[in-house]
């Protein structure tokens, strides 16, 4: 059998961190290299646990939002996130927002954020196929074997254990998957014009694109527009494909979708 036939041995790791799970599977590359690289990539979501967790009193960006330390004074990766949440704002006129009730709160873009870094750790390596979820963010990028692109089902929000949607990365070589809705955890999305729960028509927005920081802002955004204003808006961003699944289970996607799906 020739080898280039054959799919790469997989490294499978599931670490609990951050108040969810991220599962690596991990194609190619150096197993030494392989295996060094996912403990940095763990240590590192621990990390980032530690300093941006609002449920400590004593993480970094509780302190920062007490103005007990100025953004200078913490770890390099705040000033990071927050420079990319500022753009992530700027680029949703507002709809995305680092703030909850009234306080600096950048959770809406940390986990989509952390599992790109980790996903990149790996690829940097030299991982040939890399897959990483954080809670139903998902980072692909390369392939998992010969002629196989990777394969993302998407959850129906209206239908426990049911699939809305398979999203392929066929032909591309970085693809992200990232949902935001209420059916995991309620009505957590804020509308950033009033400070509260936001009130649409939609239970979940689904974003394709090839980044999962953005994919995860963006998603959220829509759903605080709703499926109208929402829909417009995404399928006014370049390479960003959207699933939007209303309260009354109509389907709305943008027009390019249809190309990753399978």
């Amino acid at each position: 059998m020739a080898e280039s036939a054959q799919a790469p041995a997989a490294v499978r790791h599931a670490e609990e961190v951050m108040g969810t799970v991220f599962s690596f599977d991990v194609r190619g590359g150096n197993p030494v290299a392989v295996q060094a690289a996912l403990k940095d990539a763990v240590a590192g979501l621990h990390r980032v646990d530690e300093v941006f967790s609002t449920y400590r009193d004593g993480s970094q960006i509780s302190r920062l939002a007490r103005g007990e330390l100025t953004v200078e004074e913490c770890d390099p990766l705040v000033a990071q996130v927050l420079d990319l949440g500022a753009e992530a704002e700027r680029a949703s006129d507002g709809w995305f927002s680092m703030r909850y009730e009234g306080r600096l709160d950048p959770t809406g873009i940390v986990k989509g954020w952390a599992v790109e870094r980790a996903a990149r750790r790996m690829a940097e390596a030299g991982a040939t196929g890399v897959s990483v979820n954080g809670g139903g963010d998902v980072q692909l990028l390369g392939v998992p074997g010969p002629e196989r692109p990777w394969r993302v089902g998407v959850s129906d929000p209206l239908r426990p254990g049911g699939l809305a949607a398979v999203i392929s990365a066929a032909g591309v070589p970085e693809l992200a998957v990232a949902t935001s809705g209420t059916a995991e955890r309620g009505a957590h999305i804020v509308d950033p014009r009033t400070g509260h729960s936001a009130v649409t028509d939609l239970v979940a927005v689904t974003v394709v694109a090839p980044s999962v920081t953005w994919a995860d802002c963006w998603a959220t955004a829509a759903f605080a527009m709703g499926s109208r204003e929402g829909l417009a808006w995404l399928e006014s961003l370049p390479d960003v494909e959207a699933l939007l699944i209303t309260a009354g289970d109509e389907v709305r996607c943008t027009g390019g979708l249809a190309a990753r799906l399978g």
